[in-house]
C-alpha cells in the first residue's frame, strides 16, 4: 500500500470507529458513506475506491462497505 493510500485507508477507519457507536450496522455503515461523499474531495473518494479495487488492504469492515457504497455510486446505471 503507498502513502496516498495508507493516509485515506487510516482517515476511513478513524471515520467508521467514530460511527461505531450508531445502533445498526446499515446505520454507522451510512454514516460512513454519507461523511466520505460530503467532505471528502472527489480525488479522495477516487483514490479509496481505487485502492478497494485493489482488493482494500487495511480497511476495517464497516469503512470497506462504505467505500464499497461508492463504488456502486459511480458505476452508471
Amino acid at each position: 500500500m503507498n502513502d496516498k493510500h495508507h493516509r485515506l485507508v487510516s482517515m476511513a477507519n478513524q471515520i467508521s470507529q467514530f460511527f461505531e457507536s450508531q445502533p445498526s450496522e446499515e446505520e454507522r455503515v451510512a454514516r460512513v458513506a454519507d461523511h466520505l461523499t460530503r467532505f471528502w474531495d472527489p480525488r479522495m473518494r477516487k483514490a479509496i475506491v481505487e485502492h478497494l479495487a485493489a482488493g482494500g488492504e487495511g480497511l476495517r469492515d464497516n469503512a470497506r462497505r462504505a467505500v464499497e457504497r461508492l463504488a456502486a455510486a459511480r458505476q452508471p446505471a
